[in-house]
C-alpha cells in the first residue's frame, strides 16, 4: 500500500511537472516532449492516413509462387514455379517531421501522376486524421510537397508585435505561421480591403493611421459616408474628400500632381521617384479610400458622367501610381462587378488582396477569385465572432489566414493628433514642380 502511494504521488507530481512547463514554456516543452511524440506519432500512421486520404497508388507486383504437384506412379512430388501478380497499395515517401514554432512540416515525395493540389484537396482530411488544427500544403519543386501543421491556431490572440521602422511598411497584425503581418506599399503598392460590418475592416484602417503617422509620407482620405470614418483624422491627413464632387477634384490634383512627376522623373532621367536624389524626392502618398462603392453607385442618369470622371481618373491613379509614389488601400463592404467595369479593372490593379468575412459571395470573389480557390473556400468559413481575421494574399505569392491588431479609434485620433506636425499642406504638395532639378 505504501508503494502504490508512493507511486501515485511520484506520477502526480510529474504531471504537475508536465503541466506547468506546458503553461509556462510552451515552447521548450514542445520540442522536448510534445515534437517527439508528435513525429513518431505521425511517421507511424502514414501508411493508414495516406491510404484513408486516398494518397496511395495502387502498383501492380510480380511474386513466385509454388504449387505443388503429385506424381501417382511414383509417388514424387514435383514443385513447379511460376508468376502471380498482386496489387500493393504505395504511399509516398515522407521524410521526417520537423518542428516549427505553431507546430511541424514534413517533406513528402509525390507519386506519379500527383500534384500538390492532391494534397491540398485532403488538408481538411489530413488534419483531422492527425488531430491538429490545420493543413497547408505548399509545393517547393516539382515532385515534392511541403505539410504544414499548425497543432493549435495561432489567431485566437494576437498580441502587438514591435512596429516596424521601415518607410511605407506597417506591421498590422500575426499571420496563421505566426509570422508578423506587414503591408509594404513599396513592394507591394495599391490593395484591396473587403469586409462586412464588424469583421474588421475599419480595425486595418486604423493600424494603417497608426503605423503610417509617424512616417514622412502624406496621408489622403476618400470618405463618401459624410467623413464620419476619417473626419477625426483630420489633423493627420493632408486632403479629405466626403462627397462626390470633392472626390473628383480630389482625383484630379493627383492625376495632376502624378503627370508633374512624370516630368520630374523623365527630366532627371529616372524611371520612378525613389532613384532621384532625396534632395528633390517627392513625398510619398498613401491614399485611403472607405466604401469604394460609394465611388461607383449611381441614383440617377445625372451622376452618370461624374462617376465616369471618377472611375477613369482613379484607374488611372492604380495604374501609374506606383512608380510615383501614389499608393491606394480600397476598402468596401461589397465589391462586385455589379458596380461596373470601373472596379473590375480596378481591381485588377490592385495585387494585395485582403478578404475579412463578407455577406455576399460574390465579393469574396472578386476580392481572391483569381487566386487559389482553397482561399475563396477559407474566407467564406471565417465565422461572426472572429473579428480580425481575413485572408491575406502574401507578397510571397501563397495566401494566408492573418489577424490584425486590436486598434482602437481612440487610438487612431491619438496617433493623428500627435504627428500633426507631419502631415505636409495639400498646396504645398500640389505645388508645381521646379522647372529645372538643378534648382
Amino acid at each position: 500500500m505504501r508503494d502504490a502511494l508512493v507511486l501515485l504521488t511520484v506520477l502526480a507530481a510529474v504531471a504537475v511537472g508536465l503541466w506547468a512547463w506546458r503553461r509556462w514554456h510552451h515552447q521548450s516543452f514542445w520540442l522536448v516532449v510534445g515534437y517527439p511524440i508528435i513525429a513518431l506519432s505521425v511517421l507511424a500512421s502514414w501508411r493508414r492516413v495516406a491510404l484513408g486520404c486516398g494518397l496511395t497508388k495502387k502498383r501492380q507486383r510480380f511474386w513466385f509462387t509454388t504449387v505443388p504437384g503429385m506424381v501417382a506412379s511414383t509417388g514424387v512430388v514435383r514443385v513447379k514455379r511460376r508468376f502471380q501478380r498482386i496489387a500493393v497499395d504505395t504511399k509516398p515517401f515522407m521524410w521526417l517531421p520537423l518542428p516549427t514554432r505553431h507546430g511541424w512540416r514534413v517533406t513528402l515525395h509525390t507519386l506519379e501522376g500527383q500534384t500538390p493540389g492532391d494534397y491540398a484537396d485532403a488538408a481538411e482530411r489530413l488534419a483531422h486524421s492527425w488531430g491538429v488544427h490545420a493543413i497547408r500544403a505548399s509545393s517547393p519543386r516539382p515532385g515534392r510537397v511541403v505539410l504544414m501543421a499548425t497543432m493549435r491556431d495561432p489567431l485566437v490572440k494576437v498580441d502587438h508585435l514591435p512596429a516596424s521602422t521601415d518607410l511605407l511598411k506597417v506591421t498590422v497584425g500575426r499571420l496563421e505561421n505566426g509570422k508578423p503581418w506587414t503591408i509594404d506599399f513599396r513592394t507591394v503598392p495599391h490593395w484591396l480591403n473587403a469586409g462586412a460590418t464588424q469583421s474588421g475592416k475599419s480595425n486595418l484602417a486604423n493600424a494603417l493611421i497608426v503605423g503610417l503617422s509617424p512616417q514622412p509620407v502624406a496621408l489622403v482620405g476618400f470618405d463618401l459616408k459624410g467623413g464620419v470614418e476619417f473626419t477625426p483624422y483630420g489633423p493627420r491627413l493632408s486632403a479629405l474628400a466626403t462627397s462626390r464632387a470633392e472626390t473628383v477634384t480630389l482625383l484630379d490634383d493627383l492625376v495632376g500632381l502624378m503627370v508633374d512627376r512624370m516630368g520630374l522623373c523623365r527630366q532627371a532621367g529616372a524611371r520612378n521617384i525613389w532613384q532621384l536624389p532625396p534632395g528633390i524626392r517627392p513625398t510619398p502618398i498613401v491614399v485611403l479610400v472607405d466604401e469604394l462603392a460609394e465611388l461607383y453607385l449611381m441614383a440617377d442618369k445625372s451622376e452618370k458622367d461624374e462617376i465616369a470622371k471618377t472611375s477613369t481618373a482613379l484607374l488611372r491613379v492604380a495604374q501609374l501610381g506606383r512608380a510615383f509614389g501614389i499608393y491606394l488601400f480600397c476598402c468596401g463592404q461589397r465589391i462586385g462587378s455589379d458596380l461596373g467595369p470601373g472596379v473590375t479593372a480596378l481591381r485588377a490593379q490592385c495585387s494585395g488582396r485582403i478578404c475579412h468575412r463578407v455577406n455576399d459571395p460574390e465579393t469574396a470573389t472578386m476580392t481572391l477569385g483569381d487566386l487559389d480557390p482553397a482561399a475563396l473556400v477559407s474566407a467564406r468559413a471565417i465565422p461572426a465572432e472572429t473579428p480580425g481575421v481575413a485572408i491575406v494574399a502574401g507578397q510571397d505569392g501563397q495566401w494566408y489566414r492573418a489577424r490584425s491588431f486590436y486598434v482602437t479609434e481612440q487610438a487612431a485620433e491619438h496617433a493623428a493628433r500627435t504627428y500633426a506636425d507631419l502631415a505636409p499642406a495639400w498646396d504645398e504638395i500640389t505645388s508645381h514642380l521646379p522647372e529645372s532639378i538643378n534648382a
